[in-house]
C-alpha cells in the first residue's frame, strides 16, 4: 500500500501572478511554508516592497468586527439607509454594475447601501469562498468539541493533487525552507501539500486546482466522517471509482451549498455548480450552475464578522485566510487602501467570440466579461467597511474601474464618518471592550 497521505495529529508537520493571504507570523500555527520566508525577511530587515503598510497585521490583531451584533438577524442588518444609498449610487459607473456596501465603523450604527444587489452574476473565483466554508464546516463535524484539533488536522493532514489539481495556468508558491528557495509553478499531479497549504493556494493565488483538491477533500470528509483523518489515497480513489456518478454529483452540490443555505443564503443569492478544473469531472458532474449576487456575498461576510459562520473560531480563521499580505490587484489596488488591512477575494470569468473580434483580449470578453471583488477594509483610524462589487462590462478589462471605484467609496465613507464625528480619541473597537473573541 502506498504511503498514507492522510495522517493524524501526532504526525503534524512543524514545519506568478497573484497575491498572498494569511498573516505573515502564521507559519508556526499553519505550517504554510511560504510564510516562513516572508517572516524571516521581516525579521532580518530585508526590504520587501510587495507588502504595503496595511499588510503587517499579526494573528492576534485580526478581530471580528460585528461580534457585538451576534443576535441581530441578517435581514435586519441589510436594510438600505436611503441617504447612504443615494450617495453610493452616484458613484457607480453606468452599465452592468451591482454593489452592496456596509459601513461598520460604528457597530452600533451600521449603514448599508445597495445598487442592483439581487442581480446574479457568474461569481468566478469568488465562489472559492464557498469551498473554504465547506472544508471548515466538515472539519467542525469531524472535531465538534475542539477547534485546536481542527487546526492540527488542517496543518498535519497532507494530500496529493493527483488529476484533480491539474489543468490550471495559475502558479503556486513552493518554498524550500532548507535551501531558502522559492519556486512558482503550476500544480502537478504528484504535488503534496497540507490542507492549510492547499487552502492558501486556493485563496491567495486563486489556484483552480487547489480549489478542486479541497472540494474533493470536503466530499471525503462528508462521506467518511471521523474516519477521514486516517483515510489512504487508495481508499479515497476507490470511493470515487465505486460510487455512482450521480451520487457523487449530488454530494458535491450538497457539501458546498448546504452550509450557505444554513446561513440563510438562498440558491438565488449564491450557489456553486461544480468543480474548478476539467479533470475533476472524471467522476463528479456539475449541477445547477453557479451564481452570485452582491447581497448573497454580503450576507456571508456580515455573518463572518458576527462570528456566525460555523462558530466564532472558524469565522476568525477563515477571515485570516482572506487577509491580503502581498501584491494587491483590481479593487484592492487602490492607493487609498495602502495603509488599510484588507480581506479580499477577486474573481473573473469571460468569453471571447474571435469571429466577431479576432483581437478580443483576456479579461475583456465580448460575449460575457464578469469581474467580481469582495473586500473587508479596516483603516488604522477605525474606519471599517465591506464592499461586494460585481460587473459584466463587455470589451473592457474592468480592473481599473474597480480600483477607481474603490477610491471613491473609501472617500465617501471617510467623509461620512468625519462628518458624523465617529472617529475621535474616545472611539474604541467593540472587540477591545470584551465583546469579541
Amino acid at each position: 500500500m502506498k504511503k498514507l497521505l492522510y495522517i493524524s495529529i501526532g504526525l503534524c508537520i512543524l514545519v506568478s501572478f497573484g497575491f498572498i493571504s494569511y498573516p505573515i507570523d502564521g507559519y508556526d500555527r499553519t505550517g504554510i511554508k511560504r510564510l516562513y520566508q516572508i517572516r524571516q525577511m521581516q525579521l532580518d530587515s530585508v526590504k520587501y516592497t510587495r507588502i504595503p503598510a496595511g499588510a503587517y497585521k499579526k494573528l492576534d490583531e485580526i478581530k471580528l468586527n460585528l461580534a457585538s451584533r451576534l443576535e441581530d438577524s441578517i435581514n435586519d442588518l441589510l436594510v438600505d439607509d436611503d441617504e447612504f444609498m443615494r450617495e453610493v449610487k452616484r458613484l457607480i459607473p453606468s452599465g452592468a454594475y451591482s454593489v452592496a456596501v456596509m459601513d461598520m465603523t460604528d457597530p452600533k450604527k451600521l449603514r448599508y447601501a445597495s445598487h442592483r444587489e439581487n442581480v446574479g452574476y457568474q461569481p468566478g473565483s469568488v465562489g472559492k469562498i464557498a469551498v473554504l466554508n465547506a472544508v471548515f464546516t466538515q472539519m467542525a463535524k469531524i472535531c465538534p468539541d475542539s477547534f485546536e484539533e481542527r487546526i492540527a488536522y488542517l496543518k498535519g493532514i497532507r494530500v496529493s493533487s493527483r488529476y484533480w489539481g491539474t489543468g490550471d495556468h495559475h502558479t503556486v508558491p513552493i518554498y524550500d525552507i532548507e535551501n531558502d528557495k522559492l519556486t512558482k509553478r503550476q500544480v502537478r499531479s504528484d504535488d503534496t501539500f497540507s490542507l492549510f497549504e492547499w487552502l492558501d493556494h486556493m485563496v491567495s493565488v486563486s489556484n483552480n486546482g487547489a480549489a478542486s483538491v479541497l472540494y474533493r477533500e470536503a466530499m471525503l470528509m462528508a462521506a467518511f466522517e471521523e474516519n477521514y483523518v486516517n483515510l489512504s489515497e487508495e481508499d479515497a480513489e476507490r470511493y470515487f471509482k465505486e460510487t455512482p456518478r450521480d451520487s457523487l454529483t449530488n454530494l458535491a452540490n450538497t457539501v458546498v451549498n448546504q452550509p450557505l443555505l444554513d446561513l440563510g443564503i438562498t440558491e438565488d443569492d449564491w450557489r456553486l455548480g461544480g468543480m474548478f478544473t476539467r479533470p475533476a469531472g472524471k467522476y463528479v458532474g456539475r449541477k445547477g450552475g453557479s451564481i452570485g449576487t452582491p447581497r448573497g456575498l454580503m450576507k456571508f461576510l456580515v455573518k463572518l464578522e458576527q462570528g456566525k459562520v460555523i462558530d466564532k473560531e472558524s469565522s476568525l480563521e477563515m477571515k485570516r485566510l482572506l487577509y491580503l499580505t502581498d501584491r494587491r490587484i483590481r479593487y484592492a489596488r487602490s492607493p487609498k487602501l495602502d495603509s488599510a488591512a484588507v480581506y479580499f477575494k477577486s474573481g473573473s470569468f469571460y468569453k471571447c467570440d474571435r469571429v466577431k473580434d479576432p483581437n478580443c483580449r483576456s479579461y475583456a470578453g465580448n460575449v460575457y466579461n464578469y469581474m467580481n471583488s469582495v473586500i473587508i477594509v479596516e483603516h488604522p483610524n477605525g474606519i471599517k467597511y465591506i464592499v461586494c462589487l460585481m460587473s459584466n462590462v463587455l470589451n473592457k478589462n474592468s480592473a481599473g474601474a474597480h480600483m477607481y471605484l474603490a477610491s471613491k467609496i473609501d472617500n465617501l465613507i471617510t467623509k461620512n464618518n468625519d462628518d458624523n464625528e465617529v472617529l475621535n480619541e474616545n472611539y474604541k473597537d467593540p472587540e477591545d471592550q470584551g465583546d469579541g473573541n
